[in-house]
């Protein structure tokens, strides 16, 4: 597509894709290992799902102190539930202390616990409390702002990635500018990813515009393979009187939902913020997901002193939203964050494909069939570290004649390049295929839903493929091949839904509902001579 290349960004050491706490932490991890890096993002620097602002911040869990590490480790293995790395969990629960203490040389004030003993700030699916962080956006985006001009990154907002394709000398990776309208070229020894999960390829979501889901099947065309991406974690949230907010899951034991009793299952469901097919409390969301696409009718009945953590977020929303406590609300479900991504081993590195990392919530591995509470920010932290440093380790062994990190050779044989061509169904190719998603691939699941979500993915493929002509039109061929790797990441979680024939963690069939002790492994997919392949990871 060299006719629509309008700007060359040059070449770089360490190219990060992504903006959020993992893509920033990663671009300041290679800058200050003396690499030239720069970060690219669809939307605006510091966005994706670590901004989401439905939400009042982000909790950041750790051990509490070095007894605590086997301990954590343990139940991160436990709330898995057969399905997690342990390297990557150890590898997780060790960096989280060494994460918090780099926010805080760097300026970024953390927020404490006042009554950190509260129930309520046991981590969702743990079983006791840990070191606790309030992680605020604004806290955040400050300090590394700041830290990032000063270390010489470069930023380039509106860059959304199109294609890979290795050189001798690294990666040159494509992206749609989207305020020029035109394509954009760069190179560099080493990418790292960090796109965020797969929230986008849902209409129901709670994520940021800019995490599209289509990072994963970027990598999956270079050889590398996703793994547990059939786990999604699946939330709870308003639909009435605001549209797109977290609720409050600690809330839950001081709630009524209409046409529910159960008392007892409601104050179980307040231990933990996703949906999970393991615990009991099940039966309120799948109440809740037959309710149907209006939601379940829901009313707290709070009592006259309320803890801290749910005081917290009664005042956010109040503030944000202008939603009072004792006022009716509306709740269904929203995919949120992703459990499971690119597979990648203790360095980051996308296993198969050499000179790609990954981390956040584009990477898998760390966490299982659940994840606990506070992980998911704690694992931008600490993977986006080692991403960034491993990265510009890699670069620099390129550089000296040395292969990249990892292992395996990616095929490279697909999406190298972005075709000029463009079909006019493609926007709505990508509308039906978020709605068919939310309708088939949320709470409940089962084969002749999975099945049709797969039909559609086939189909809409096959009208995009159909309908694609030769196209100097910037906008439509890109809107063309998101299309094309929507369809290509969406097809691999439902592969892997349909594999799985069990419930567990996220992951819910209605015609599996129990748990295969037989099936306590992660999945795989990987793209094999053209299709993809899902499957048992076997080691």
């Amino acid at each position: 597509m060299p006719q629509l290349v309008t700007e060359d960004l040059g070449r770089l050491d360490v190219l990060v894709v992504g903006g959020g706490i993992a893509g920033t932490t990663a671009a300041l991890a290679a800058a200050e290992e003396g690499a030239r890096t720069a970060v690219a993002c669809a939307g605006a620097l510091f966005g994706g799902s670590s901004f989401f602002p439905g939400t009042w911040g982000l909790g950041l869990v750790g051990p509490g102190g070095a007894g605590d590490v086997d301990d954590f480790v343990g139940s991160i293995l436990e709330v898995g539930r057969g399905v997690a790395d342990p390297a990557l969990a150890r590898t997780l629960v060790e960096g989280v202390g060494p994460a918090v203490e780099r926010l805080e040389r760097r300026g970024c004030r953390l927020r404490a616990a006042v009554n950190a003993g509260e129930r309520e700030f046991i981590p969702c699916f743990d079983r006791k409390t840990r070191s606790w962080h309030g992680l605020e956006r604004d806290a955040y985006r400050a300090s590394t702002g700041l830290a990032l001009e000063k270390a010489g990154c470069d930023v380039h907002a509106g860059l959304e990635l199109m294609g890979l394709q290795r050189t001798g000398g690294g990666w040159t990776a494509f992206f749609y500018d989207r305020g020029r309208d035109a394509f954009a070229r760069a190179r560099a020894g080493s990418v790292v990813l960090a796109t965020g999960g797969f929230g986008g390829l849902f209409e129901r979501t709670l994520t940021m515009p800019d995490v599209l889901g289509t990072a994963q099947a970027i990598a999956l065309e270079q050889g590398a393979s996703l793994v547990n991406c059939e786990f999604i974690q699946i939330m709870v949230g308003l639909v009435s009187p605001v549209e797109g907010v977290v609720f409050n899951e600690k809330t839950f034991r001081h709630s009524r939902i209409e046409g529910l009793g159960r008392p007892e299952l409601m104050d179980m469901r307040s231990e933990h913020g996703p949906f999970s097919a393991s615990w009991k409390d099940r039966e309120v969301d799948l109440f809740v997901a037959r309710a149907g696409w209006e939601g379940a009718r829901l009313r707290h009945v709070l009592p006259d002193q309320l803890p801290e953590f749910m005081r917290t977020y009664a005042e956010w929303l109040q503030g944000a939203y202008g939603v009072a406590p004792d006022q009716e609300l509306r709740v269904a479900h929203y995919a949120h964050a992703s459990n499971g991504g690119i597979r990648i081993d203790e360095h980051a590195a996308a296993v198969g494909c050499p000179g790609l990392f990954a981390c956040g919530e584009c990477a898998g591995g760390m966490h299982g069939a659940d994840r606990i509470g506070g992980l998911a920010s704690a694992s931008a932290l600490v993977f986006g570290q080692i991403a960034g440093r491993e990265a510009a380790h890699a670069q620099a062994g390129l550089a000296a004649g040395a292969s990249c990190a990892g292992t395996g050779a990616g095929t490279g044989s697909v999406g190298a390049r972005v075709a000029p061509v463009a079909a006019p169904s493609a926007a709505g190719a990508v509308r039906e295929l978020r709605r068919t998603m939310s309708e088939r691939c949320l709470v409940e699941r089962d084969e002749a839903g999975l099945s049709d979500a797969l039909r559609t993915v086939e189909r809409l493929r096959a009208e995009l493929g159909n309908e694609t002509e030769p196209s100097d039109d910037a906008a439509a061929v890109a809107a063309t091949r998101r299309a094309a790797l929507a369809l290509l990441s969406a097809e691999a979680l439902v592969r892997a839904m349909l594999a799985r024939r069990e419930s567990r963690g996220a992951h819910y069939r209605s015609d599996f509902p129990a748990e295969d002790p037989s099936q306590a492994r992660p999945s795989l997919v990987t793209y094999e001579e053209g299709r993809l392949v899902a499957a048992p990871l076997r080691e």
